[in-house]
């Protein structure tokens, strides 16, 4: 029975594009790049949701300034007489509003506009983001919550793992590319993190290491739960199918999310 303490709730934010600064750039791993931003733009900056995103507004190159836009009645408006830039969805890790400073991880493994910048990015170099336009806000109440995803769904299962309750009994699957794409996690909760190392599978040539894994999971048996999920858009499709035609999980405490797709170069979108 859902009572007000494990209902979902969805907000709207105000949309305003800023121009930030990188203001550190540190190595989370071989893989894996945190780069902190930084500037008065972000005053009244708002993420109410661990996996919110933002757009990143991507300068042509690390170093110069971003096309970035206005907001139009119809929503943002680039100038005119420039190329539209590339504009990429990245999930807000920490934002300090003392410091003015928002952190933004990358998987350097990843080809793409965003990577390409990150890569080569240095303190100084501007960059603009848009967003976020809305959160959906999973309470932390439940007693239990899984956490499933590949590379790109890192900076959220982090900073969801940080947001939780010492009370919050935690299952996590991640799936990388390598074995060096593991990095460290903190929070306050009891957590069994299992790691598993491949490629997203196939279609038609095998289901993936991340779904062999969630078919080994073995769900908390008391208490309430939500279960967590994004990543590639085949790969997180199938283990969504697979939480609820066969551990039975109800599909409203499942939050499934395509963070990428192999046939196109930039998609986000949620099965639910």
């Amino acid at each position: 029975m859902t009572t007000d303490i494990y209902k979902v709730q969805k907000l709207q934010h105000p949309i305003r594009a800023r121009r930030l600064e990188v203001r550190r750039v540190v190595e989370l791993g071989p893989s894996m790049r945190r780069i902190t931003l930084g500037g008065d733009a972000l005053a009244g900056f708002v993420s109410a949701s661990f996996d919110d995103h933002v757009k990143l507004v991507v300068p042509d190159a690390a170093g110069q300034e971003p096309n970035l836009p206005t907001l139009g009645p119809d929503g943002l408006v680039f100038e005119e007489g420039r190329a539209k830039p590339a504009m990429r969805d990245y999930t807000p890790r920490r934002y300090d509003p003392d410091a003015n400073e928002l952190d933004i991880d990358f998987v350097l493994g990843h080809a793409g506009p965003a990577t390409a910048w990150a890569t080569h990015a240095e303190p100084g170099h501007p960059i603009g983001i848009a967003g976020p336009r809305g959160s959906l806000v999973v309470p932390t109440a439940f007693d239990w919550h899984v956490l499933i995803g590949d590379e790109t769904a890192i900076p959220a299962i982090g900073r969801r793992l940080e947001e939780l309750p010492a009370s919050a009994q935690t299952i996590v699957i991640i799936r990388t590319l390598a074995g060096d794409g593991r990095i460290e996690l903190h929070g306050e909760c009891p957590r069994e993190i299992r790691w598993v190392v491949g490629g997203p599978g196939e279609v038609d040539t095998g289901e993936g290491v991340l779904l062999s894994a969630v078919r080994e999971l073995a769900l908390p048996g008391e208490g309430e739960g939500y279960v967590w999920a994004a990543g590639e858009y085949s790969e997180i499709r199938a283990v969504r199918r697979h939480l609820a035609d066969v551990l039975g999980v109800d599909k409203s405490r499942i939050r499934a999310a395509s963070y990428w797709r192999r046939e196109a170069a930039n998609a986000h979108e949620r099965f639910d």
